[in-house]
């Protein structure tokens, strides 16, 4: 049993119990999830089990689409509506053409700081938990790339605005709506949001839990399918033992240091890294 399941996660439940779900119903205590969505979140969350979960943090490399609801008028700490709030105040509503001016400017590599409730490691440490303490958190900004952003409707009478967008991996969409809203002179949050894919995960092909007790092992996916983003190397036959044993395989066709998805006759061996003339193995599957 193993593979990756894409969970249709419902809002009001941690990532962390979804993966709990998972085990419950399958049976086993290897699962683990790619890319956390927060508490009030929904939408496409990876869940590996067994082997597969070797993979996750190559899954993370993947680009992500969200659809977002920014809501003016109102700031928390925590860049949704279930932080502290630290401003509210009425605001003049900037209507579809200034929002979409806005939207603009942040389209393509921008630098973006993660919100202080978040699990952004300082000094070994999650954010969050020495933002509970009290305690200066001083993050630092860090490039991100919007690929794209729509704007599909505007509702005055609420204050608030919805868009797509696909975002590179690290991307905070609460500190996107927060900056949007700094860009539209308006305190912002975040009021809904819903993750649509994650790499070849999409959400029109997602499960829910309910759904998965009656599925099962049906609904496991093949870990390679999922893992396109990563260069594919074909490995020689004859060096499939090698790797499989932790060797590694002289390549002088590469020209940069890379992460590689290995095959060999069409198998999914693992993962392994580009780099000196060699491929060597970080992550064996095949065993």
């Amino acid at each position: 049993m193993d593979g990756f399941i894409n969970i249709l996660k419902p809002p009001a439940m941690s990532s962390h119990d979804v993966v709990n779900a998972v085990r419950k119903t399958l049976q086993t205590k290897k699962a683990g999830h790619a890319g956390t969505l927060d508490p009030a979140a929904a939408g496409v969350l990876p869940v590996a089990v067994g082997r597969a979960t070797r993979l996750l943090e190559y899954l993370a490399l993947s680009d992500k689409s969200y659809r977002a609801e920014v809501l003016l008028g109102k700031a928390t700490v925590s860049g949704d509506l279930l932080g502290e709030v630290t401003e509210e105040r009425e605001v003049e509503f900037p209507g579809e053409e200034k929002i979409l001016t806005a939207l603009e400017k942040f389209k393509g590599k921008i630098m973006q700081t993660p919100p202080i409730v978040s699990a952004i490691q300082i000094d070994g440490k999650r954010a969050y938990d020495l933002a509970r303490k009290n305690k200066t958190v001083e993050i630092p900004a860090r490039e991100v790339e919007i690929f794209s952003m729509d704007l599909l409707k505007i509702y005055p009478e609420k204050n608030t605005f919805l868009i797509d967008t696909k975002v590179s991996k690290g991307t905070y969409i609460r500190s996107l709506a927060v900056d949007i809203g700094k860009e539209l002179n308006a305190p912002a949050v975040l009021k809904f949001l819903l993750r649509t894919s994650v790499g070849n995960f999409k959400i029109e092909n997602s499960v829910t839990l309910e759904e998965l007790e009656i599925l099962k092992e049906k609904a496991i996916l093949k870990a390679d399918d999922y893992l396109t983003h990563i260069k594919r190397y074909n490995l020689n036959p004859k060096r499939k033992k090698a790797f499989l044993n932790g060797l590694s395989t002289t390549e002088k066709n590469l020209q940069h240091e890379e992460i590689l998805s290995v095959f060999s006759d069409d198998e999914f061996l693992g993962i392994a890294k580009f780099k000196n003339n060699e491929v060597k193995p970080i992550k064996v599957y095949a065993i």
